[in-house]
């Protein structure tokens, strides 16, 4: 390859290439505009920008000029085959004079009668964010100013691409979230509900949840969930096993057996997925409850005239750590007298990196108490979190058993 290109040249017809900046229009339009302007710029007939999914390994057709049937039929490489997967592994600007289904194997750029290549990745650092490649139709002699300018623009569009991304995950995470957490608690007669969630102040949104829903016979059901990771992902892994767990809780009364289904749910379906789950049913009229622990951390307690505790129940494994084997989980049934108070809670409440999961348990114990659950969130909140914001995800939800039973 020639000599690297002087770098003012580049930035000048980078600068041509960008035009004079972003409009109104949406990242699309914007995208196939400055393809367009690439295409004449660097005198060749097409430009196609493909996304990196790095779930998939795969690289998907975003924005084209030229070649935009490559957008409409959803073209997809995967990382390493044809032309643009090989740019998307090597991490290298690749160039090819012949385009064929050989070289290029999508049959779009065959067809097109491409002859001479172009492509670069998008990197944002050292994460793929995607490729941009050109073609000409006839045979074509690319430069290092060729090379330099595609660079430079592949820099600056793996940029844009990836604030869009992390706009669009942020926004999809917190609508996810919303809708997948109760926005009412149920009424339900012979209990008082309270609760709480707030996201982490360094991670964002995640897969923490909480749920409370009326079962057959009178019973009723309360989750606490934290799903391993941050972002849209983690978001909606947790719906998927919240779901779950509902329909499981449907079919077994024992919440040993649902944490079970969805243990053998997880590893089959989820690979790679690790989730912490407190399953609690409280019998009709509410004087007990059937709890289990996913690897969750145990609820508190607090009865009239006793101190408060940690539920004595023991951790079985998280959910979706059992490959392979049958983990024997385990319920315990806590007793619930008139007036109780029972507290769930995630580790973003009692965890920071200047106090001990430990130490924020036992701070936890000592601040629950029998009384209103709103006041009792309100308080707790106050003492644990305070002024500081949390760094993960905080989810609490706080139960207190009245005189009354039965259900309405």
């Amino acid at each position: 390859m020639p000599p690297h290109a002087p770098e003012p040249e580049s930035r000048t017809r980078l600068a041509e290439v960008l035009g004079t900046g972003a409009s109104n229009a949406d990242l699309g339009e914007d995208l196939a505009k400055i393809l367009a302007r690439a295409c004449t710029v660097l005198d060749v007939d097409t430009a196609t920008v493909l996304r990196h999914e790095s779930r998939g390994q795969r690289l998907v057709a975003i924005a084209a000029a030229g070649l935009e049937e490559e957008v409409y039929q959803g073209v997809q490489m995967p990382v390493g085959a044809g032309f643009a997967g090989t740019v998307a592994a090597r991490r290298e600007p690749v160039v090819i004079d012949r385009a064929d289904k050989a070289t290029a194997l999508n049959e779009l750029l065959a067809e097109r009668g491409l002859h001479t290549m172009l492509g670069v990745p998008m990197l944002a650092g050292t994460e793929l964010v995607g490729v941009l490649h050109v073609g000409a139709v006839r045979k074509h002699r690319f430069t290092t100013t060729d090379v330099e300018t595609l660079r430079l623009l592949a820099d600056r569009l793996a940029a844009v691409l990836q604030a869009e991304t992390m706009r669009q995950n942020q926004a999809a995470t917190i609508a996810l979230q919303r809708s997948l957490l109760p926005g009412v608690l149920p009424v339900i007669e012979g209990l008082r509900l309270a609760a709480r969630y707030v996201p982490g102040a360094e991670a964002g949104l995640g897969g923490d949840w909480y749920d409370v829903f009326r079962l057959p016979g009178g019973q009723t059901g309360i989750v606490m969930g934290d799903v391993s990771g941050h972002g849209l992902e983690a978001a909606v892994i947790m719906g998927r096993l919240r779901s779950a767990l509902r329909a499981y809780a449907l079919d077994c009364d024992d919440p040993a057996d649902v944490l079970a289904k969805l243990d053998r749910k997880a590893n089959h379906f989820e690979h790679g997925v690790m989730a912490t789950v407190a399953y609690g049913v409280l019998r009709p009229g509410h004087e007990s409850m059937a709890l289990s622990l996913a690897g969750h951390l145990p609820p508190v307690v607090a009865s009239p005239g006793k101190p408060a505790e940690l539920v004595p129940a023991p951790p079985d494994p998280p959910v979706g750590l059992t490959v392979g084997a049958t983990a024997r989980r385990r319920t315990t049934t806590v007793e619930l007298p008139p007036g109780a108070v029972a507290a769930f809670y995630t580790d973003g409440l009692v965890e920071r990196r200047d106090r001990l999961v430990d130490t924020g348990m036992d701070q936890l114990a000592e601040l629950v108490r029998p009384e209103d659950p709103e006041r009792a969130c309100a308080r707790i909140m106050a003492a644990m979190v305070g002024s500081r914001p949390p760094q993960d995800d905080v989810a609490l939800v706080v139960l207190h058993r009245t005189a009354g039973t039965g259900t309405r």
